[in-house]
């Protein structure tokens, strides 16, 4: 199984020495995604909404972990995943719809993730 968050990252360099130009830039980051059951696994749950990040300060320090640098601006851009990590995270959230308040997987996948889910 194999699946990624992607997001646009928009980071920035602020060097003490020497000047930079340009001094900001943006790059697509993926971040592994759990094995469903996982510790860390309901990463979209706590991070995602309609298929954006759900608090931008949160998410940019998130990122700021990530890359060990100040960053301005993080955007979800899909969960990237292959057939049989879909198939496992469907499971999973099939198995615990109450903690979702949710009455399927169909309604818990478009509250969190939106129409950015890429399976391949």
């Amino acid at each position: 199984m194999d699946a990624a968050y992607v997001f646009r990252v928009r980071f920035r360099l602020d060097p003490a020495e020497v000047a930079v130009a340009p001094d900001e830039f943006e790059t697509v980051v993926r971040k592994p995604a759990a094995t469903p059951g996982d510790d860390g696994w309901l990463f979209f749950f706590h991070n995602l909404w309609r298929g954006e990040v759900n608090d931008d300060g949160h998410a940019r320090s998130l990122a700021e972990g990530w890359l060990s640098l100040p960053v301005t601006a993080v955007q979800f851009s899909e969960l990237d995943a292959d057939e049989a990590y879909f198939a496992a995270l469907k499971d999973e959230i099939a198995d615990d719809l109450d903690r979702f308040n949710a009455d399927d997987v169909s309604e818990v996948l478009n509250k969190y993730l939106g129409s950015s889910i890429r399976v391949r």
